[in-house]
This record gives C-alpha cells, sequence and structure tokens, in this order.
C-alpha cells in the first residue's frame, strides 16, 4: 500500500536505544540520514559498503559515516563489502552480531542506477542494477533472517517503490523499473512468507525528489534541489517504522510523508529545500 498501512504506525514510537541495525550502503546520503537518526536514539548501526576511500566527485566514505554515527550518540561498525558478493554479506551479518550480539533490523539502502531506454543501456550496467538491487536486497535479507528470529521486534526495510504497474514507468527506464520492483516483490514476498514469524517487513518511499547527490549531479540538479525535500523526511519515516510494533506493521509500501501523518506528523514544510509544498517535484513510480 502507498498511503496507507496494512497495519498501523505507532503514534508513539519507542526509541532505538540498544537496537541493532545492518545496511547496505549508508556511506551518503538517504542511507546515512537513516543511521543517524537512529544513532541519536543511542542504537548501533553497522553499515556495509564498497566506499573505503574518497571518491573523486561523491563525497563521505564508509569510515566517515561511522565517525559521524559516534558523534551522533551511536554506535558504529564500519564493513568494508560489496553486498553483491556472498561471502561479503555473510562476513557482515557475522561482523555484526559478533560486535552486538545479534541482529534486530535490515536496512536494504543499497541501489544502483541507469534511466536509460532499452536500446541505450548496457548490459553491464543492467547486471549491475540486478546484482544489487534485486539479489543484493534479497541475499542480505535471506542472510539475517536467523537472527532476525531472536529479535523482539525485527524489522526488514527496503528503500523500494509500491508496485505500481502503469505501464508508463516501464516504459520510460525498463531496467531500472525492472530492478526497483524486483526489490519491492521481495518485501511483498517475505511479508506474507514471515507473517507468523513476528518480522515486520516494508518498503519505503520518497513522496517527493529528495536533495541527494545524484540529483545534484544531474542536468540542471542545481534547480532541480530546490523542488526537493532532505533526506531527513526519509529518515524520519524510517524511524517511525523502525521503532513501530514488527508484529503488527508489516507488508506496506509506505511513502514518507504517509508515515509522519500516521505518526501525527502533518507540517512538512520544514523539509523542503527551498520550494513551497505545492511547487515540490514528486518521484518517480508514484
Amino acid at each position: 500500500m502507498t498511503e496507507s498501512s496494512r497495519d498501523t504506525i505507532a503514534a508513539n514510537t519507542r526509541p532505538l536505544t540498544g537496537k541493532t541495525i545492518l545496511m547496505s550502503g549508508g556511506s551518503r546520503g538517504i542511507g546515512l540520514a537513516i543511521a543517524l537518526r537512529a544513532a541519536a536514539d543511542g542504537a548501533n548501526v553497522a553499515i556495509m559498503a564498497k566506499t573505503a576511500v574518497a571518491h573523486a566527485s561523491l563525497e563521505g566514505t564508509i569510515h566517515t559515516a561511522a565517525a559521524q554515527i559516534e558523534t551522533a550518540g551511536g554506535k558504529a561498525l564500519a564493513i568494508v563489502g560489496d553486498v553483491r558478493n556472498d561471502e561479503d554479506v555473510l562476513g557482515a551479518v557475522a561482523q555484526t552480531v559478533e560486535r552486538f550480539g545479534g541482529i534486530d533490523m535490515v536496512v536494504n539502502n543499497a541501489s544502483a542506477i541507469d534511466l536509460s531506454k532499452t536500446d541505450d543501456v548496457s548490459m553491464k550496467k543492467y547486471d549491475l542494477m540486478m546484482d544489487i538491487n534485486v539479489r543484493g536486497t534479497f541475499l542480505l535479507s535471506k542472510t539475517a533472517l536467523p537472527h532476525l528470529r531472536k529479535s523482539e521486534n525485527g524489522h526488514i526495510l527496503t528503500l523500494s517503490p509500491p508496485l505500481n504497474l502503469d505501464p508508463k514507468w516501464a516504459g520510460q527506464h525498463l531496467a531500472y523499473t525492472m530492478a526497483k520492483y524486483g526489490m519491492s516483490m521481495t518485501t511483498l514476498g517475505l511479508a506474507e512468507e514471515l507473517r507468523e514469524s513476528g518480522i515486520g517487513v516494508n518498503s519505503l518511499w520518497p513522496a517527493t525528489l529528495i536533495d541527494t547527490a545524484a540529483i545534484r549531479a544531474m542536468p540542471g540538479g542545481d534547480k532541480l534541489v530546490k523542488a526537493a525535500r532532505s533526506a531527513h523526511i526519509v529518515a524520519d519515516a524510517a524511524h517511525a517504522i523502525l521503532s513501530s510494533p514488527a508484529a503488527t506493521c508489516s507488508g506496506n509500501f509506505f511513502t514518507d510523508q504517509a508515515v509522519l501523518a500516521a505518526a501525527g506528523v502533518t507540517d512538512l514544510s520544514g523539509y523542503s529545500m527551498g520550494a513551497p509544498e505545492d511547487r515540490l517535484v514528486p518521484d518517480i513510480f508514484l
């Protein structure tokens, strides 16, 4: 569901103090914002990403992210690894459990994007999107399941859109749409498969453009970002989901603003990067 939940977001969410989150990606952008929001509660955050050294055109590494998490009040574990690699994922789960004693939440944040039409997209980029977005989400979720089952409030949260089958989305960027919808299919299937387990499985997607490095790097990005919201809105929505009772919050395709509305937040103007609410650019797939 997009604008409402199968089961409700808790109006008075519980803090994530002492909870352990394992996240794919998280060196920057939305993933880092989610990590820092959890850290403010005193959560343990393990981030698995490839960016061990500074990228020429992208700010932040897994190590700078870990330092920010610690500064924000959490405990951090930086794991250099590739979500496409089975051994890296197995190692990330093992390291997280060894360091923090278990895993309460998995956040599938890592994602590759290429909006090219079918004629133009390379099969190398197609494979990259399928391997990171779909296989990586499935693998990390699968590998963490034994530990999530031991948590008193286990969650899997995937940054992927609602399964909107309006053909315009596939027609605009077929390869990317298949990759993102593959992530969402993981949410759909795992939520049903794990219904009796008490593990909450949900997807979260921004209702508008979000200020990220990817948006800023696009042609006209400096103008686009003014019609976006900050990543803090996704982070606050993720926090509301992860701190809700998992057993009664599962199988949803949430938008950030719908989550916050359910949590009682009605004024979203503080998240805007400059444009008034009626001038914000909606995100794709909605």
